[in-house]
């Protein structure tokens, strides 16, 4: 086995991807398969998830790799028997990335819905983040595994976007949680971190971001003014960042989140 391999490779670990379905969190499986590691996906959509898993098993050239499990994150009971199918599937899971989440709507602060903003920071926050966390360290903690979080924060959870109140309070929560759950978990072993995305073009945000015939809209010009790199991300620049903190050469680092932003975060005038 090679340095790198034995440093930052994922051989012999599985992995749980909750919202696999989607294009950021099929990227990072996908880079988390070509690193050795098996996959489950986790969605409540299971044709985005064969969809996606038939992807992944062709990079990674092993179709016994990859796996997708449907679930329903917003319920405890389905999480702990997807958790349980889980297992069964590859005998043990190491790692998870917390990926679930997601906005509803756009508007000014005095035209929030209530139920609007509950369900966005139930699926972000919750969904996104505790839940899947909660059952998945009780699993570690009882079988002495020294697990791996990774979650899904934001650029909006270092500094509120406008007009998606929901979605910037749960990010910057799903930060608060992240440095939570790394001290409360350090002394089993468990290590959480986060990763905070910059502009990727996804499902959620493309028609924000993009015009039909592809160029950016006013919000996404405003958006790569302030990216100094210049240009949105593309979804496997996630995967370099993940696979360090998944892997053991990141097992001393716990709480931190990484901000894969193109520079967003140091613009200034």
């Amino acid at each position: 086995m090679s340095y790198l391999d034995k440093k930052y490779g994922l051989n012999g670990k599985t992995a749980i991807i909750t919202g696999g379905g989607g294009t950021l969190c099929s990227a990072i499986a996908e880079g988390f398969a070509c690193a050795g590691a098996n996959i489950i996906l986790w969605d409540i959509r299971p044709d985005a998830m064969k969809e996606k898993a038939d992807v992944i098993a062709k990079a990674c050239g092993d179709n016994k790799k990859v796996s997708f499990v449907e679930v329903n994150l917003m319920e405890e009971d389905s999480i702990a028997k997807a958790l349980e199918k889980s297992i069964k599937i590859y005998g043990s899971v190491e790692i998870l990335l917390n990926g679930a989440g997601g906005n509803r709507g756009k508007g000014p602060l005095v035209d929030v819905k209530t139920e609007d903003f509950e369900f966005v920071m139930k699926l972000n926050l919750l969904a996104g983040c505790i839940l899947p966390t909660k059952h998945i360290a009780k699993y570690w903690i009882d079988n002495k595994i020294k697990g791996s979080v990774i979650n899904i924060a934001s650029m909006a959870g270092y500094n509120p976007l406008s007009g998606i109140w929901a979605y910037s309070s749960a990010k910057a929560a799903v930060m608060n949680q992240t440095m939570g759950h790394a001290k409360e978990l350090a002394k089993y072993g468990i290590r959480v971190n986060a990763i905070a995305p910059g502009f990727f073009i996804a499902d959620q945000n493309r028609k924000l971001l993009l015009n039909d015939d592809g160029t950016p809209t006013q919000r996404g010009k405003d958006v790569l003014a302030k990216t100094p790199m210049g240009g949105f991300g593309l979804p496997e620049y996630l995967t370099g960042a993940t696979i360090f903190l998944a892997s053991d050469a990141a097992q001393f680092v716990t709480g931190v989140t990484l901000p894969i932003d193109g520079g967003y975060l140091c613009d200034n005038i």
